[in-house]
């Protein structure tokens, strides 16, 4: 049953998540917030498909789209973007690296009216697993230079946790395919002058043995959109 107030949906890009898909579904449900839950399936190979579909089947919250091949994190948003019916959209990734139950911090700027887009910053205190250092630095120098570019001062740009007013969407159009989403979302939002604010989220990231995707290529391709979103 979800709570009185704004309605949520809650877009999930999904890519080979066999392991953790319908775990994160629960989660999503015990928060009481989701009026839908949007799974974006962008042609998983491993058996992911048919677990969406009978999550789907199972829960009425859920509603599932897929992609005939792989195409990219941020071509699933787009996908689950166009099919959101709520007031307030919460991105969340389908890998357990995020915690559905901090999507009350999550919300509350936006329910105070006091903001159009929240981050949730794996870099502003709270608890995190210990993991790849050189990753961290390429997360804080693409933060800084999207912060220098787009007179910002996040702590966390490439962050999952996105939460932000529903109708913001009719203003930015979402051109990347895959994780360079990140960058560009947060130059459209600085250049509409939305009100952006941040506030601490727990990490419990994963190492590449585990799963985990994104790569230094990925890297280069976000350094490129922030370039490119800003002056182009």
């Amino acid at each position: 049953m979800t709570s009185p107030g704004p309605r949520i949906s809650v877009v999930i890009p999904v890519y080979n998540e066999a392991a953790t898909v319908a775990e994160v579904v629960r989660r999503v449900e015990a928060t009481g917030l989701a009026r839908e839950i949007i799974i974006v399936d962008d042609g998983s190979t491993d058996g992911t498909v048919e677990l969406v579909r009978a999550l789907e089947k199972e829960h009425t919250e859920v509603r599932a789209f897929f992609h005939p091949s792989n195409r990219g994190k941020g071509a699933a948003l787009r996908t689950g973007f166009a099919a959101v019916t709520g007031d307030v959209v919460i991105i969340q990734d389908a890998d357990l690296e995020y915690n559905p139950a901090e999507y009350g911090r999550l919300l509350q700027p936006i329910l105070d009216g006091e903001a159009d887009v929240v981050f949730g910053s794996r870099f502003l205190g709270g608890p995190h697993r210990v993991l790849l250092f050189w990753h961290y630095v390429g997360n804080r120098l693409l933060t800084l230079l999207s912060n220098a570019l787009n007179n910002l001062n996040l702590s966390d740009m490439e962050t999952c946790y996105k939460a932000f007013r529903a109708e913001i969407l009719q203003g930015i159009e979402i051109k990347s395919d895959g994780f360079d989403f990140e960058p560009e979302f947060t130059a459209k939002a600085a250049r509409l002058r939305l009100r952006i604010y941040e506030v601490p989220i727990g990490y419990h990231g994963r190492g590449y043995e585990e799963g985990k995707k994104i790569t230094w290529r990925d890297g280069v391709r976000a350094l490129w959109a922030i370039i490119r979103f800003r002056f182009f």
